[in-house]
């Protein structure tokens, strides 16, 4: 297992750097300088260079531009919405059943959401659920309506052999471990395997393996965790339009079908839009995202202010107020309907110098971190821990963090919170902007798509992430995600918290001067047009975090598999 995990360290150290390239190897790419990683940084690239552009015989595909000259991109994407719904019978042409294979954060919310689309269609398609005959998640699907009864709940074999599109979505490790064994050899010729994280890819290679080229293989990737899958879907019941975005990639196609399987895919579990992506790419930008901004980042962001609040003289709650609150509530609210610039642009003069000098003074230090992520992911020592992690959770499984004396404050401020008296704190909206833009500029400086960038960096916060953390706590959401994810989260908010602490706010209380060439960097980035655009691709409506759902919210089962 060492060797291996080893193999997929240098293979995906290469992978996601020909990737930032455009599929191109650099000039001495394939160096040991490169592999031990000292002082190699990928060439700034300009997004234009790699349009994602794709073909549709089935839907109605739209090109949209995303930024402005000198960088001027153009990209393509796909709506989605109810109206859609009757194309993905001929998007599935030829399909008698889907296997859905696993049961952690997508799969209930997947699963559900194509059986009620097929339904609604009145489609005899069969959407069946595959789990291991022991698995404590058997009692957990029954509880949504798949049964042994009518042949929708079923061994994990049986699944897999009998199914047409094989969704697999149990968690990277055992992907890792199960695939070429346990999987693989039961797909039927003509079959597609379907996937929502571009891991496995890397991993096969890494050993010298490949898919078996008699099968499709696609990856439909929503940007949200699973019950946002499930409970925006619900909303979408009566409102057109509400659901998670995804990115979707055609790997591999092996019966000249498997792009109108992908976009029916992504279109029946109700993405509002859908936009290409590579296997390769959406592996490296969505484990970084999440040690970031999506939740490593944001963790330690909170943790940090809110000692340094308390330190400065506010009450516990005034300091959770002005910290979590104000991030969770009024600044990612703003972003989620208007855009990045629109929370600084709202500010008074005061509060925009504030802003300024807190953007400053955070900006280097978050970059700093998330450099090193990205470098983290893209040499494989990121989801080789995770690998290694998967071998030892049976004798060191994954604790909660919401004992500590931060969250059990957030837990009494949720409990007396009245919305309009949330404060947007300058300092608070600098940081955590900071950091964003940090991350979406290591991703523009790799090489990834502006539909990419935004969606990990920016619409996974605001529109599915930071909803439930307003709603249940920041601790919820970091105890309640992919292994892979809160892992990384534990990891990473530690950095991030100390980083910000030792230079960020050393530089705040020893009145740094403002760097306005990185204030002017920040308002001219051209990232801001991609988001202007993405906003008006928003779900109709806000996500509803509580109330009668079948999303299964509180996923603690899926860490004892």
């Amino acid at each position: 297992m060492a060797s291996g995990a080893f193999r997929v360290a240098v293979f995906l150290s290469l992978v996601c750097s020909i990737a930032a390239f455009g599929g191109v190897a650099p000039r001495g790419l394939f160096t040991n300088r490169f592999v031990s990683g000292t002082n190699f940084r990928p060439v700034l690239r300009k997004a234009n260079i790699g349009p994602m552009m794709f073909e549709t015989k089935v839907f109605q595909k739209e090109t949209l531009k995303f930024s402005n000259a000198p960088d001027e991109t153009y990209e393509d994407i796909l709506r989605g919405g109810r109206d859609k719904f009757k194309l993905v019978t001929k998007a599935f042409e030829g399909m008698k059943q889907i296997g859905v294979i696993g049961w952690g954060s997508q799969a209930p919310a997947q699963g559900q959401n194509l059986r009620d689309t097929l339904k609604e269609l009145g489609s005899d398609i069969k959407v069946t659920v595959g789990l291991r005959e022991s698995s404590p998640s058997w009692k957990s699907a029954k509880l949504v309506g798949f049964t042994e009864a009518d042949g929708t709940l079923v061994p994990q074999d049986k699944a897999i052999r009998e199914s047409d599109l094989v969704m697999l979505l149990i968690s990277d490790a055992a992907q890792a471990t199960d695939y070429k064994t346990k999987i693989e050899p039961l797909l039927k010729k003509g079959a597609t395997l379907g996937l929502s994280h571009g891991f496995l890819l890397g991993y096969l290679e890494s050993i010298g393996e490949k898919f078996r080229s008699d099968i499709n293989v696609v990856l439909v990737a929503p940007k949200g965790m699973g019950p946002s899958v499930r409970r925006l879907y619900e909303q979408g019941k009566s409102v057109n339009g509400a659901g998670i975005n995804s990115s979707f990639a055609v790997h591999q196609d092996a019966t000249g079908r498997a792009t109108e399987i992908a976009l029916g895919w992504g279109i029946a579990i109700g993405s509002p839009f859908i936009f290409e992506t590579t296997l390769k790419d959406e592996y490296c930008s969505d484990i970084y995202g999440e040690r970031g901004i999506l939740l490593g980042a944001v963790h330690g962001i909170v943790e940090g202010l809110f000692r340094r609040y308390i330190s400065q003289g506010m009450t516990p709650h005034e300091a959770f107020k002005h910290s979590c609150e104000s991030i969770t509530g009024p600044i990612t609210k703003t972003i989620s309907k208007e855009g990045i610039l629109k929370v600084y642009e709202r500010m008074s003069a005061a509060d925009k110098a504030k802003f300024e000098q807190a953007y400053s003074a955070a900006y280097k230090p978050a970059k700093d971190v998330l450099a090193e992520i990205y470098d983290e992911v893209r040499s494989g020592n990121e989801i080789r821990s995770v690998i290694m992690h998967g071998n030892r959770f049976a004798k060191f499984p994954i604790g909660k963090i919401d004992g500590t004396y931060t969250w059990k404050v957030g837990a009494e401020v949720r409990a007396k919170r009245v919305e309009s008296e949330i404060p947007l704190n300058p300092v608070t909206a600098g940081v955590y902007i900071a950091t964003m833009m940090a991350q979406i500029d290591v991703l523009r400086e790799a090489g990834h798509s502006y539909t990419e960038i935004v969606n990990e960096s920016v619409i996974e916060a605001v529109d599915s992430l930071c909803p439930y953390m307003h709603a249940k706590g920041v601790a919820f959401m970091v105890d309640n995600c992919s292994r892979t994810a809160r892992l990384g989260s534990r990891k990473w908010a530690p950095r991030f918290d100390y980083m910000l602490e030792q230079q960020a706010y050393a530089d705040l209380d020893n009145n740094a001067p403002i760097n306005q060439e990185l204030i002017a960097q920040f308002k001219a980035n051209p990232v801001h047009k991609a988001v202007e655009v993405c906003c008006t691709l928003r779900p109709s409506v806000d996500i509803s975090t509580t109330g009668a759902s079948t999303a299964q919210d509180d996923l603690s089962f899926t860490f004892r598999q």
